[in-house]
């Protein structure tokens, strides 16, 4: 932006729509470190959250009552008389009703031009990491606000890279949004370099500038005393992390541990953790899950796990697993990396350009390529592998602080 915005307004809707429902996934915790940030710098924030009755402008400062409200949906307000009397009691219908009451204005979707041109500085630097409310109506009147820039982060290509894998109707989504922004931003930001070139490579030569701003890794706090007591994590322990879709690739893991039980027995096999909950198209593997029989043995799926827990269950596994055959970021690897946790992982091109040699590379087609990788890691002393897994040379993690230097001098 060649010039100074007078005020930055972050997009929230994203996480509104996502209080109540559990852990945060890798693109909610993008827009709370935006959210996060903004509010402490020295250009003025706003915040727009688009909601079932329209849009909502508010100052920065309601970033509190957002956080707040993230962390303990129980204690919203009531969603209002009418949601009431529909029976709608979501915790994001109540953190609307709370955000409408501390609104600096309100409109219904054809007065959002009129409220932005009216309530703020000029130029504004509009900004939407979280990929809600990027149909083409919704960037078209952000356009015809005056003085507005648009900047979009678009965290990947997946829909549209493997759509059979796609929840119903997402590709056709997701390729709508993706036009709209094409048409409309003024910036979009990349996650990665890997994520530019998939950009590039279904925009054609059309497309706004793009600038690579690598994610920042938030240091993961551990807290054994949050890991579920019973849970069985012995002798040894492996974990998977993520949305359980076909993407992700789940039923080569089973495989490969029906093997490894199959050579081991039940009792010497090392245990394997899959946290995360349940996706779509996937009916084969959920129906694996309830009925194999070492499940809540050898294998264990958890699903409502805090974020203390899950650091803790990865800071102790003798490593992540991550056979997915496509990531945006891959945000888990890098998380696992700080806490000195050996990954095993399909060799994507994002994995190449921020982890390097310091991954374990195996065939996502390929279950004894995984059996045998994951059975070497299981042979030494854990001590000595520990030590091994220290010793190594690994690549600086990205930081956030490195992020919003670069994103904000451009927005």
């Amino acid at each position: 932006m060649s010039d100074r915005p007078a005020c930055r307004l972050l997009d929230i809707t994203r996480l509104v729509s996502r209080v109540g429902r559990g852990p945060m996934t890798g693109i909610d915790r993008v827009e709370a470190a935006y959210l996060d940030r903004l509010r402490h710098e020295d250009v003025p924030l706003f915040l727009l959250c688009r909601t079932a009755y329209g849009f909502l402008l508010l100052r920065g400062s309601e970033a509190e009552y957002v956080f707040a409200a993230l962390g303990a949906p129980e204690t919203l307000p009531s969603p209002g008389l009418i949601n009431r009397l529909r029976g709608r009691t979501s915790p994001r219908l109540r953190l609307e009703a709370g955000l409408r009451t501390r609104a600096l204005a309100r409109v219904p979707g054809g007065g959002l031009v009129w409220m932005l041109a009216r309530r703020l500085p000029r130029p504004i630097s509009y900004i939407n990491v979280g990929q809600s409310s990027l149909k083409q109506k919704n960037l078209q009147r952000l356009r015809r606000v005056p003085g507005l820039r648009i900047t979009v982060m678009l965290h990947d290509t997946i829909p549209l890279d493997l759509p059979d894998y796609a929840g119903i109707g997402e590709p056709e989504r997701f390729r709508a949004a993706f036009d709209a922004v094409l048409r409309n931003a003024d910036l979009i930001l990349c996650n990665s370099a890997a994520t530019m070139a998939d950009i590039g490579r279904h925009a054609g030569a059309q497309h706004p500038p793009c600038l690579v701003a690598h994610l920042g890794v938030d240091l993961p706090r551990p807290d054994a005393h949050a890991i579920p007591p019973d849970l069985d994590l012995m002798p040894d322990y492996f974990v998977t992390l993520g949305t359980i879709e076909p993407r992700k690739n789940h039923a080569l893991l089973l495989d490969a541990w029906e093997e490894i039980i199959a050579r081991m027995g039940p009792e010497a096999a090392p245990r394997l953790l899959i946290i995360g909950h349940r996706g779509w198209k996937n009916e084969a593997v959920f129906h694996r899950l309830d009925s194999a029989p070492y499940m809540g043995k050898v294998v264990h799926e958890l699903s409502d796990l805090s974020d203390p827990a899950v650091s803790a269950l990865l800071a102790g596994a003798h490593a992540l697993l991550m056979p997915s055959f496509a990531e945006g970021f891959g945000l888990p690897p890098l998380e696992a990396m700080a806490l000195g946790t050996r990954v095993i992982a399909a060799p994507l091109p994002v994995y190449g350009e921020f982890l390097g040699n310091s991954v374990i590379y195996a065939d996502p087609t390929d279950s004894y390529d995984w059996v045998n990788k994951i059975l070497e890691l299981t042979g030494g002393g854990r001590g000595q592998e520990r030590a091994e897994t220290s010793d190594k040379d690994h690549p600086a993690l990205p930081s956030w602080e490195a992020h919003f230097n670069l994103v904000l001098s451009a927005v």
